[in-house]
């Protein structure tokens, strides 16, 4: 079970309930137009200021579970009765790192908890929920590429516990690891928008932006990355999504193109074999081909565009490749 507040006495309780209940009547009222409302069945905290009473509760709280979490002799039974899970509206200035930081909680908790796939994911006018104390929340029913590679690097073992959590009229049931944190992979998972890899081993033969083209000789805007691989090389999906087209272009050779969500769409060319069909959903890390060496190419390798929103994206800063290693 999930305590709102912790275990007081009654006559304590009640007049602090009933001031957050008129404090909340009065805040809704002033609650500036412009801001998305949202309903909660966890105790939310207006602004986080330590002005703020229910945010001092919730740094009380915080306070707390940080001695339980990190004690030598942990107990899972005094982990569940004083985890605290609060709600706070995001503002147009917040940002995650920010409220992390207030919070004192760590931002991959947040993540997890929140259903997060990447930073940027948060909007303003989002229901944040606020646990007391850090940890990774990974949901019984995963549902984004993030989710999924955090429920298979994790399993129930001594120390995960069983949490069920409300949220938006529903109950939504997590193994929470206290005190854990995202291992490297998953903060690169997380850093780089979600997205993995398309090749196993590859060698960055040509990076984003202007370069002299290897055909022409001459100085072209390049609006993909080049990575050389053996011929044959297995092809992946960089995230889940949708196969919107599959062809052969005088320059790309054979491609495949993936619509992903938050109008993010995959390109791979170059390629000699295709693994896929169109309208064919894929999961992230799927073999959509195999690399070639098809169209105006001077060598076996995988020609891959990332693209948001109509607009090329530099996939070397997003997939977080810098020295081409």
């Amino acid at each position: 079970m999930i305590f709102l507040f912790k275990k007081e006495g009654k006559a304590r309780f009640l007049p602090f309930f009933c001031t957050f209940f008129l404090f909340f009547i009065i805040f809704s009222i002033f609650l500036p137009k412009n801001t998305l409302r949202a309903e909660s069945p966890l105790p939310l905290i207006p602004f986080l200021d330590s002005r703020d009473f229910i945010f001092r509760q919730y740094q009380g709280d915080v306070e707390t579970g940080r001695r339980l979490v990190f004690s030598p002799r942990r107990n899972p039974d005094q982990i569940t009765e004083n985890l605290t899970i609060y709600s706070y509206l995001v503002r147009e200035e917040d940002s995650l790192l920010r409220i992390a930081a207030r919070a004192n909680i760590p931002v991959s908790t947040l993540a997890s908890l929140n259903r997060l796939s990447h930073a940027d994911d948060l909007q303003t006018g989002f229901l944040l929920l606020l646990p007391s104390m850090p940890g990774i929340f990974v949901r019984e029913n995963p549902l984004s590429d993030l989710e999924r590679f955090l429920n298979s690097s994790r399993s129930e073992d001594e120390y995960g516990i069983l949490l069920s959590i409300p949220q938006e009229g529903r109950t939504e049931r997590y193994l929470f690891f206290p005190g854990d944190d995202f291992n490297s992979a998953e903060y690169i998972f997380f850093l780089n928008r979600g997205f993995r890899f398309p090749l196993r081993e590859f060698r960055l033969s040509s990076p984003f932006g202007q370069r002299i083209s290897p055909i022409t000789g001459r100085l072209s805007h390049h609006r993909g990355i080049d990575l050389a691989a053996p011929e044959g090389s297995e092809v992946f999906a960089v995230r889940s999504g949708t196969v919107i087209d599959i062809g052969f272009d005088e320059i790309l050779g054979n491609y495949v193109m993936v619509e992903h969500d938050n109008n993010w769409v995959s390109l791979y060319g170059h390629l000699s074999s295709v693994n896929t069909s169109i309208n064919s959903q894929l999961s992230s890390g799927a073999l959509l081909g195999r690399v070639g060496t098809t169209g105006q190419s001077t060598g076996p390798h995988l020609h891959f565009e990332l693209i948001q929103n109509g607009q090329n994206q530099d996939p070397a800063r997003l997939l977080g490749i810098f020295t081409g290693e």
